[in-house]
């Protein structure tokens, strides 16, 4: 057999011989998988790449990646609750929560747009259903915590929020169909006994503890609670990025706002009272959307990394 190989060897490195033994020669096929980076658009580096504000989190660990995004939303929401008690502060400005919310929405646009234009991948991933859906939510979630701040102190505006953990734990069982351990339970029991006590205790202390209030800033954790089990469901299914999702639902839900407000002549008197007012309602309206916005981008890494209940904790 070694000598027939040799035979073969020689012939075949004879010239024109090599053609006429490629029949009675052995075949071999070699195929070739390319890798990750090859099957995908080339302008996009990896599925798992989760970047905000330009910084791409991926090329941290899990604990990095958790300690960015808190003290990103720490820091962005301290200065942006000030910002907004700090608008409601100025006085008559109380009845136009909604219009603040328009143009919150407004610059939010703004900005995604801006930051979806630095990136290389444009592409909008996310079915556009998704994000009427999203975008309903949204108003109603920031329309409404706007609008009670003309009832309720911030304060205790901050501890309603806190509770929000109940009804994020009962939208990812119905929304994403996920299970829930004792851990989390107790946390949010823990969570709403605390409630529990500031209302009572604020009941009797704080002039501003107002029955409509609560109402619009529970009305607020509800679809607060949706909205995120949507968007974690949404960002991990399509993959779809923080400045993607911001620009399309604040930009739709910019159109809800403003049609709402025309219809229910809203829009008039708010802009008659602002135009008095720019610096203490244009003016805080700008810085206090600018830190939102970077805000916003740190909890959608968390929910994109995490989910939405550790977002929320």
């Amino acid at each position: 057999e070694k000598q027939a190989e040799d035979n073969n060897s020689a012939e075949c490195s004879e010239p024109g011989t090599m053609d006429l033994k490629f029949t009675s020669s052995r075949k071999y096929i070699s195929i070739s998988v390319p890798s990750k980076s090859q099957t995908m658009s080339p302008h996009i580096k990896s599925v798992d790449d989760v970047v905000v504000l330009g910084i791409n989190l991926s090329k941290f660990s899990k604990p990095a990646q958790f300690f960015i995004c808190v003290s990103g939303v720490f820091m962005f929401y301290l200065i942006y609750g000030y910002l907004q008690e700090l608008i409601f502060s100025v006085e008559g400005f109380k009845p136009f929560g909604w219009y603040l919310t328009l143009v919150q929405f407004g610059f939010y646009s703004i900005f995604g747009l801006i930051e979806l234009q630095l990136i290389q991948d444009k592409r909008r991933r996310i079915p556009g259903k998704t994000y009427m859906i999203i975008a309903f939510l949204t108003v109603g979630t920031m329309g409404l915590s706007n609008t009670s701040l003309g009832y309720l102190n911030y304060p205790t505006q901050v501890i309603f929020k806190c509770c929000k953990l109940i009804p994020v734990m009962i939208g990812g069982v119905f929304i994403q169909g996920k299970r829930y351990n004792i851990v989390d339970v107790s946390a949010a029991l823990c969570m709403s006994l605390g409630l529990i006590w500031f209302t009572l205790a604020d009941s009797t202390v704080a002039p501003n503890f107002n029955l409509t209030g609560v109402v619009l800033i529970s009305l607020a954790l509800c679809a607060d609670a949706v909205i995120g089990n949507v968007q974690e469901k949404a960002m991990k299914l399509h993959n779809g990025s923080n400045s993607e999702m911001v620009l399309y639902s604040y930009s739709i839900g910019f159109v809800y706002i403003l049609f709402g407000l025309t219809c229910t002549s809203g829009l008039s008197p708010a802009v008659t009272f602002c135009s008095k007012h720019p610096v203490q309602t244009y003016g805080y309206a700008f810085l206090f959307s600018l830190t939102g916005y970077f805000g916003i981008s740190f909890v959608l890494a968390l929910i994109k990394i995490f989910g939405a209940l550790l977002a929320v904790t």
